[in-house]
Order: C-alpha cells, then structure tokens, then sequence
C-alpha cells in the first residue's frame, strides 16, 4: 500500500542506481550513521516502492539503513518492466547491494511482500543475516492468494466483495482473480488501467480496520474515466501471483527452520484480511528465536498506530540487541 510523502522525513546521505543485470537499475538509498547496524528494508507490493515515511521505522542513530526499489518499482529503471522480475532475481539484488556496500552481515525489515522476499533470502543467505522483523507475513502459497482475494472479502466484507466482482461482466465472475489479471494484460490501457485502479482499491480497503474508500459501481465511473491514477503494484501482483510467486510449493514454511539462532520479531494484525494470522503462527513454530507480536487492534497496513508502534518498537528492540 502506498503511503503519505513528506519532505521532512529523514533525507539519504547516499544514493545511486545499482546496475543488477538483465537490463535493470536498481534505486538505491542509504540514510541514518554510516557506522551504524547495518540493515536493509524491503518494501511490499510487489511493485509498490519504498516510501519516505518508511524511513522514520528505525533509530538511525544507532542505524545504516539501506532501501532499494525492487525491479521495475519505484524509481527503478525501466519502470514497470517484468523482464526477468522473479523472487530469485531480486534475491540476487539484494545480494549485490550487500557486496556493493561491503556488508558482512545485515539486518533485514520487511512487511507483506517485503516479509515474503525476507523470508527467501534469510532461508538461502542465513550466513549474511544478523537480524530479522517481519510484519503481516505473505507466504506466496494458493491458500494465500485465495485468502487475501477471495475468501477474507466473502466472509468479512461481502458488499466489498460483491462490487469488486460486479465490475466484471457476468462469465468473469467465475474466476475474478483471473479476470482481472487478464484485464491488465490488456493492450487497451483504457482496460489495463482501470482494472488496476479496481484491483488497488480493492485491496487499500481490505488493508484497513475501517476505510472511507469508495468502490466504484462500474467501470464506466468517474474514477475511471478522469482519475490520473496509475498503480504500479497490480501488475506486478499478478505477473507474481501465475508464476506461484517463482516459489516451491510450501517452500517458506518447510524451510524456516533455518531461520533458528536469528534473533528478531513478526508483527502481525489480528485482523489482517490480506495476510491471515496463520501465516506469522506457522513460521513462529519453526522459528524458535523469534517474538511473535500480535496486534489485537492491528490489520494489514502498517500505517495504523498500533501496527507502527509495535513494528518501530520490534525495530528498535532488535537494533539494541545488536548495539
């Protein structure tokens, strides 16, 4: 979810696009003490972007923090490309980025998407991690996916549910997720663009305890035809999601074992309709060195103040672990 921009929040000291192959320059960003613990935050989506206010997460007087814009996101170049955009690519990235700044060992910050991508490369690069706090855990499973689109929607908010699907026409609605994805495939931008627009207010809403969003009632609404909306994040959502998210089946789960002797936290929202509780439970049981935080007044969205207070919290209490 995209988030408030605010020039007066902390300001990089360093900055650079990172040539990572296959055509692709990563943005890359460095702000807090040079010779603070290292760490490196991972932003959700995918797609979205890192956000300036996610700079304000850490103490950055103990703190280097480096955040980058995944492939094709944010300011990275091209914009919106898909070529060669897997979780292993951007596993890779990370791993340049680490060898470019000369880092031994780094502590890794990551929410929804962010927490998937943590997950990956803690699992395969456990040696370069020192720490880890994730938030709103994403495991890029079918159940995932049909939770976070279909069932959550259904059971918790139906009328939400309803009017996303009613912007389909009526043999669409057998399959929405599919529908929409072949939407933005679409070479019409006119279709593309507004499915994407749907698919993002969509998920703003569910991210939300409560939310003032209107849904649209058709797809010839005003939002549609004037809004100079241009969400990045569903495209990428769906080029992930067809893809089973470039993972094994279960593939987290089975390997969170290794995560053990990692010190760190999950902050998760009690009622999360993106990111279900399950997901932070079952990788708490494997991995042992964890705190597993559960915000009763928490949804998805870290930008609600229960979930930021307990996720700076989480970072800050990491950070003085390893002061």
């Amino acid at each position: 979810m995209s988030m408030i921009q605010d020039k007066n929040f902390p300001q990089p000291y360093e900055k650079c696009f990172l040539e990572v192959g296959d055509g692709h320059k990563v943005y890359v960003e460095k702000i807090g003490n040079p010779k603070g613990i290292p760490f490196i935050f991972l932003h959700g989506g995918p797609g979205s972007g890192c956000q300036n206010n996610q700079r304000s997460l850490f103490n950055l007087e103990n703190s280097n923090v480096i955040l980058f814009d995944q492939r094709g996101a944010g300011k990275s170049e091209p914009k919106r490309s898909l070529y060669k955009n897997t979780t292993q690519n951007l596993i890779a990235d990370m791993e340049e980025i680490r060898k470019k700044f000369n880092i031994k060992k780094w502590s890794i910050v990551g929410g929804s998407w962010g927490s998937t991508l943590g997950l990956a490369y803690t699992e395969k690069y456990r040696d370069s991690v020192e720490g880890l706090v994730l938030r709103s855990v994403f495991l890029g499973t079918d159940n995932n996916v049909n939770w976070a689109f279909e069932k959550a929607a259904k059971t918790f908010r139906p009328e939400l549910w309803n009017k996303w699907i009613r912007l389909l026409d009526i043999e669409e609605r057998k399959n929405p997720i599919e529908a929409y994805g072949k939407r933005l495939e679409s070479s019409d931008i006119k279709i593309s663009n507004s499915a994407a627009l749907a698919w993002s207010l969509y998920e703003s809403i569910l991210s939300q305890l409560s939310s003032d969003i209107l849904f649209p009632k058709s797809f010839m609404d005003e939002i549609f035809i004037n809004s100079s909306a241009d969400p990045n994040t569903p495209f990428f959502e769906w080029h992930y999601i067809k893809n089973n998210f470039f993972l094994e089946d279960n593939e987290l789960i089975k390997n969170a074992y290794k995560l053990n002797g990692i010190p760190g936290s999950i902050v998760q929202g009690r009622y999360d309709l993106l990111c279900p509780v399950i997901n932070a439970y079952e990788i708490a049981m494997k991995w042992k060195t964890c705190d597993l935080i559960i915000v009763d007044e928490g949804a998805h969205s870290a930008n609600s103040d229960p979930m930021r207070e307990k996720l700076v919290k989480a970072i800050n209490d990491l950070t003085n672990k390893l002061i």
